[in-house]
C-alpha cells in the first residue's frame, strides 16, 4: 500500500488529476493518472478545444478577426485538456527519481506512468523502450548516436531534415525521390540488397509528409527491411497526430516523435522502440540519472557503470512537465477515437482540396497523384504569386496563420517545384520580391482542432487574392516579405 495513505483525501480536495495505488516496484507511494481535469469532446463535439482558439488579430485593413491557426504541421495549438492537466499537476512538482519527499515521489511516479501511457498509445512490444527526448530530431540524433559499427542507413530524399541529416557519423544511401508508393518500396528493396558490405543496415522514413500530407507505405517498407536484414525507424512526428500508430502493428522497429506536434508543446519528443541498440550504445548524454555507480579508481580516475534502460539516454533532471503533457495528448486523442478524428480530417481535407481546384492559378503539390491518401498537410503554389507575398497578405489581410517556404525539407520542395533538388536554399526565406517567382511553396495545415470556419476563411482568402489582388503593398524585411506600413 501506499507509504502516504492521506494523500487520497489530498486528491480528493484539490484539482491536481492524482490517484493513489501500488506501485509496480513498491519504491513510488503515489500513481498519477491521467485521467485529465477536462474530458475531451466526443464524436459530435468535435473540433477538440485547444488553447488559443480565441485568440484575435489585427488586420491591416482594420478591425480585428478571431485567428485562423493553420499551421499545425510546424506545431500544434495545445489541447485545452492538456495544458488543465499540466496547469493541476504543476504545484505538485517535484525532482523525480531518488527524492525521499512527497511531490518528489508523486512526480517520479507520475514520470514513469506517462512513460507507461505513451508506450501503450504507440503499441509498443514487451521489452520495447520509451525514452523520453526533446523532439523527434533529437530522438533521431539519438538513433544516429546509437548506430552498431558499420551501419549503413538508407533515406529517402523526400524527407524532413530531421530525419535526413542526423546520420553524419554512418555510411549513408540517399533514395531518391518516388512517384508511387509502390516505387517507394522497389527503391528500397534493390539499395538493400544490392549493398556492400552486406552488414548492419537502418531504414529512416516518414509516416506523411510535412510538404504534401502524403501517407508513405510504413508497413510495406518495414516488411522489405526485414527481409534483406535490416531495421527501420519510423519519424511519425506528422502521422501521430492524425492517425494511429502501432510500432507493433506496423512492424517498425523505433518510432519518433515531437509533443509539440501532438498538442502538447511543452518541449518533449519520444523515441520509442527495440532495447538492443540503445543499450549497447554509450550514453547520448553523460551524467546523472544516464549512471547508476561511479567509483574512484586508485590511478585517480572514475569508473562508471549506466544504466541498461530508458534512463540511460535521460541524462540531467528530465523534463517532466513535457512528459506529462505528451501522456496527456495520447490519452485525449485515444478517448475522442481516431475514427472520428480521421473522419472529420477527411472532409476537411476533402473541402481544402474541391476549393483550391476551383483556383486555377493554384497548383497542389503532389508526389504520389492527386487521389493519395493524406493528412491534414497541404502545400501549394499560385501562378504569378511570390509565394511569401502571399502568405503574408493571407496573415495580416484575413487573420490566417500558415507558412511558406521549403519547409526544411528542400530536396523534397525544389524536386515538386521543378528546380534541382541540389540547390541551395534558407529555410522558409523567399527568393524574390512580390510577385517574383520563387522556389518555394505554401503550407496549410489543419488537426483536430481545426473550426470548419478557419477552413472556409482559408479557401475564400485565397479565391479573393487570386481574382482581386492584395489590398495592401508588402515589402521583404529582413527576409520576410511584410506589410509595408509606411
Amino acid at each position: 500500500m501506499s507509504a502516504y495513505p492521506h494523500a487520497a483525501a489530498t486528491a480528493a480536495t484539490t484539482s491536481v488529476p492524482v490517484a493513489l495505488s501500488d506501485s509496480d516496484s513498491g519504491s513510488c507511494p503515489a500513481s498519477a493518472s491521467l485521467s485529465g481535469a477536462v474530458s475531451v469532446a466526443e464524436g459530435p463535439g468535435l473540433p477538440l478545444p485547444v488553447l488559443g482558439r480565441d485568440v484575435t488579430v489585427p488586420l491591416v485593413t482594420g478591425g480585428e478577426v478571431t485567428y485562423a491557426a493553420l499551421d499545425y504541421a510546424a506545431s500544434a495549438p495545445a489541447l485545452q485538456r492538456v495544458w488543465d492537466d499540466v496547469a493541476a499537476y504543476a504545484p505538485y512538482y517535484g525532482s523525480v527519481h531518488r527524492g525521499a519527499g512527497y511531490l518528489s515521489q508523486l512526480s517520479t511516479d507520475l514520470f514513469e506512468n506517462s512513460r507507461r501511457t505513451v508506450g501503450e498509445f504507440l503499441g509498443c512490444r514487451p521489452g520495447d523502450e520509451v525514452v523520453f527526448t526533446r523532439s523527434t530530431t533529437d530522438s533521431l540524433n539519438l538513433l544516429a548516436h546509437a548506430l552498431p559499427e558499420g551501419c549503413e542507413v538508407f533515406v529517402f530524399e523526400t524527407e524532413h531534415h530531421a530525419s535526413l541529416l542526423p546520420w553524419r557519423d554512418a555510411r549513408v544511401t540517399y533514395l531518391d525521390a518516388p512517384r508511387t508508393p509502390g516505387r517507394a518500396v522497389e527503391t528500397l528493396e534493390r539499395a538493400l540488397a544490392d549493398r556492400e558490405p552486406y552488414g548492419p543496415a537502418l531504414v529512416c522514413v516518414t509516416g506523411a509528409s510535412n510538404v504534401t500530407g502524403e501517407l508513405w507505405p510504413v508497413r510495406e517498407l518495414a516488411a522489405a527491411a526485414h527481409a534483406h536484414g535490416a531495421r527501420i525507424v519510423l519519424d511519425a512526428a506528422q502521422l501521430a497526430p492524425h492517425h494511429p500508430v502501432d510500432v507493433a502493428d506496423l512492424d517498425v522497429d523505433w518510432v519518433a516523435f515531437s509533443g509539440h506536434k501532438l498538442y502538447a508543446p511543452f518541449g518533449a519528443g519520444v523515441l520509442a522502440g527495440r532495447a538492443d541498440w540503445l543499450r549497447d550504445a554509450e550514453p547520448y548524454l553523460a551524467g546523472g540519472g544516464a549512471s547508476r555507480t561511479v567509483a574512484r579508481r586508485a590511478d585517480g580516475g572514475v569508473d562508471v557503470a549506466w544504466h541498461t534502460t530508458a534512463a540511460r539516454h535521460e541524462a540531467g533532471s528530465p523534463n517532466v512537465i513535457g512528459a506529462y503533457a505528451v501522456a496527456s495528448a495520447c490519452e485525449a486523442l485515444r478517448e475522442a477515437g481516431f475514427d472520428a478524428l480521421v473522419a472529420r480530417e477527411r472532409e476537411l481535407i476533402a473541402r481544402v482540396r474541391q476549393g483550391l481546384a476551383e483556383v486555377p492559378e493554384v497548383r497542389v503539390l503532389s508526389l504520389f497523384g492527386d487521389d493519395a491518401p493524406r493528412v491534414g498537410v497541404l502545400s501549394f503554389v499560385v501562378e504569378g504569386w511570390n509565394s511569401s507575398h502571399f502568405a503574408a497578405a493571407l496573415s495580416a489581410e484575413y487573420g490566417i496563420g500558415v507558412r511558406d517556404g521549403l519547409f526544411c525539407a528542400h530536396p523534397l520542395v525544389r524536386t515538386l517545384l521543378g528546380g534541382s533538388g541540389r540547390e541551395p536554399g534558407e529555410c522558409g526565406a523567399p527568393e524574390g520580391g512580390p510577385g517574383e517567382r520563387s522556389l518555394n511553396a505554401i503550407r496549410v495545415s489543419f488537426g483536430a482542432g481545426t473550426p470548419d470556419e478557419h477552413i472556409d476563411r482559408f479557401v475564400r482568402a485565397v479565391r479573393e487574392l487570386v481574382r482581386d489582388g492584395a489590398r495592401w503593398s508588402y515589402r521583404t524585411e529582413g527576409g520576410r516579405c511584410v506589410p509595408d506600413r509606411g
